[in-house]
């Protein structure tokens, strides 16, 4: 939310950086003490007055609320109530935060003081402290300590959380009185070295900062920066990327769900590793199974949902085929109407075999159990391949379906890739196929066990996927993502490179769509932008064609990419 943000400089922020139904609550100019709501509306800017009575917030009349913040999660939540005069809905989807006043790891934005309390207390230690934006007061911040309070006779001492108000007025940082800082960094260093006394007379020890994995996006740069920085102790190695990832290996046994069906005997042989297990809640289970034949309905894959929203993005994580799983993870893509594969390994690595080959040679077809394969094509680009194949059932009268194979070559056997631009490039070419496709079924992603090159892909996908709904300045949690995929696939995103790998992918990505927003920016005074144009694939001539599915999308087409004229060629028809 804005602090020092007026009318014009709010419709610009929300014009240039927002998309619609993004909003942010600033001070009223008009009214001293009080606020305005302001919420991008397609292409305009919505100003709703906020009172603050001194009591309560309201929009001068309606619901009353304690904070600021709950009147706006309210209404952010209640998507039906705001509305114009006229009866138009307005919505509140996305707030458009303001920059973080620091980089220091311990900040942790819009955090409550109740989820504060119960951070500290679940996972804090005394001494443990964090800085949070003011619920109570817009513009101020929280110093939230845990603290020891006295120790009665024959009691124990306890802990309890102690909150510190941090006025900000004229450029400067103070608590109520005393030395006033330029910064809150400044401000935290001086009561580390000097604590502060409670009028009950305990002391307010900063011991050890109770750290953030929440970021605002555009704000990523400074965080790897922080995550970066070499420790000034002994304790080298606890720091930054290591230290994070470590607390969410520590949090791995909190997600142990049963893996019964893989650990049965009839399917111990279709593991490629045995104790890499789907879990049974998010199985896929393979519906064309054989009753008389027990384990036929067992593959090495979970279903990954991105989010709650309704219209979220699922993919399929799987393990690299074996010899024995071929025609159960053909059954697989076709009962789940796939129509992308992304395969992120090598068949063969350092000598060993990550996945036996599932698809025939360029212009040969071949038969796994009913369904058939055709290899129509292959296009070559600079980190990877893309395969167009045509599958059929050779037990049913159904229209071809289309397979698009991306098989990224780029990825080096021990590690992750040096940059992380080829994996960027090639996550756009894959989603605007799957984008493009009508009614399509899951993206299906494998490596060799289907947890660390797949989870690392998967989770990059979910974060730039949320930047792209909600703007460069949404808020992101790497780690939080993390587990919430983990909670539907054990072990996803192996190693620690992988997981500071991701935070260069999504620094990368932020950075690449600042400097494009500059640029359209800049060119809005010279014509339209045809950037997209040279870019996304061409596939509207197939789907033109076909009499049983329609899509109407734009005339793209891919350079490095052949699939323009793979496609317009083409007769045939995509089956339901």
């Amino acid at each position: 939310m804005g602090t020092a943000i007026y009318g014009l400089n709010a419709e610009q922020l929300l014009l240039t950086r927002g998309v619609h139904g993004s909003f942010l609550a600033r001070p009223s100019k008009s009214n001293p003490g009080d606020f305005t709501l302001s919420i991008r509306r397609n292409n305009e800017v919505t100003h709703i007055k906020i009172q603050n009575s001194g009591d309560y917030y309201d929009l001068y009349g309606g619901e009353k609320f304690a904070t600021l913040a709950e009147l706006v999660q309210y209404y952010t939540e209640q998507h039906d109530l705001l509305r114009e005069r006229n009866g138009d809905v307005i919505e509140l989807k996305y707030p458009l935060n303001c920059k973080d006043p620091t980089s220091e790891r311990w900040y942790h934005g819009h955090l409550s003081g109740r989820d504060a309390e119960k951070l500290l207390m679940d996972k804090g230690k005394p001494g443990s402290f964090l800085v949070r934006e003011s619920q109570s007061k817009p513009g101020d911040f929280v110093l939230s300590v845990l603290t020891n309070e006295e120790k009665h006779e024959n009691v124990d001492r306890k802990t309890k959380v102690t909150h510190v108000m941090i006025r900000y007025q004229d450029g400067k940082y103070d608590v109520g009185g005393g030395e006033r800082f330029d910064t809150l960094a400044d401000l935290v260093d001086h009561y580390k070295k000097n604590p502060m006394v409670e009028k009950s007379g305990i002391v307010v020890h900063l011991k050890q900062p109770f750290n953030a994995t929440r970021i605002n996006a555009a704000n990523i740069e400074n965080r790897v920066k922080e995550l970066n920085k070499v420790a000034d102790n002994s304790e080298k190695p606890k720091q930054g990327f290591w230290e994070e990832f470590e607390v969410l290996q520590q949090q791995e046994c909190k997600l142990l769900y049963p893996r019964k069906e893989g650990q049965r005997a009839e399917n111990k042989s279709k593991n490629r590793y045995k104790n890499i297990l789907p879990f049974d809640t998010t199985r896929v289970e393979i519906r064309e199974a054989d009753t008389d034949v027990p384990g036929s309905d067992y593959i090495n894959a979970n279903y990954i949902r991105v989010n709650r929203w309704k219209s979220g993005k699922v993919f399929i994580a799987t393990q690299g085929c074996l010899q024995n799983t071929v025609v159960d993870f053909w059954k697989m893509v076709y009962q789940e109407n796939t129509h992308v594969i992304v395969m992120t390994t090598k068949e063969m690595e350092r000598g060993r075999n990550k996945c036996v080959r599932y698809w025939p040679d360029l212009n040969a077809t071949k038969e796994f159990g009913k369904v058939s394969v055709k290899n129509v094509e292959e296009c070559p680009a600079q980190d990877y391949i893309l395969r167009e194949l045509e599958v059929t059932r050779l037990d049913r009268r159904e229209l071809v379906r289309y397979i698009w194979h991306y098989q990224y070559l780029s990825w080096p056997d021990h590690g992750v890739p040096n940059e992380p631009g080829g994996v960027l490039s090639f996550l756009e070419q894959v989603n605007r196929t799957q984008s493009a496709i009508p009614d399509t079924g899951p993206i299906v992603v494998h490596c060799s066990a289907g947890i660390g090159r797949t989870g690392t892909i998967i989770v990059i996908d979910i974060l730039i996927d949320i930047i792209n709904r909600q703007g460069l300045d949404c808020d992101i949690d790497i780690p939080k993502t993390i587990q919430r995929v983990r909670q539907q696939r054990s072990g996803m995103v192996q190693t620690e490179a992988q997981y500071k790998f991701i935070y260069m992918a999504v620094q990368q990505y932020i950075d690449t769509a600042q400097k494009r927003l500059e640029e359209e920016q800049n060119q809005q005074q010279v014509g339209p932008n045809h950037e997209v144009e040279r870019h996304l694939l061409d596939i509207s001539n197939f789907f033109n064609k076909s009499k049983t599915e329609k899509l109407v999308v734009q005339n793209y087409s891919a350079p490095l990419l052949s699939v323009q004229q793979t496609l317009s060629r083409s007769s045939v028809r995509i089956s339901e």
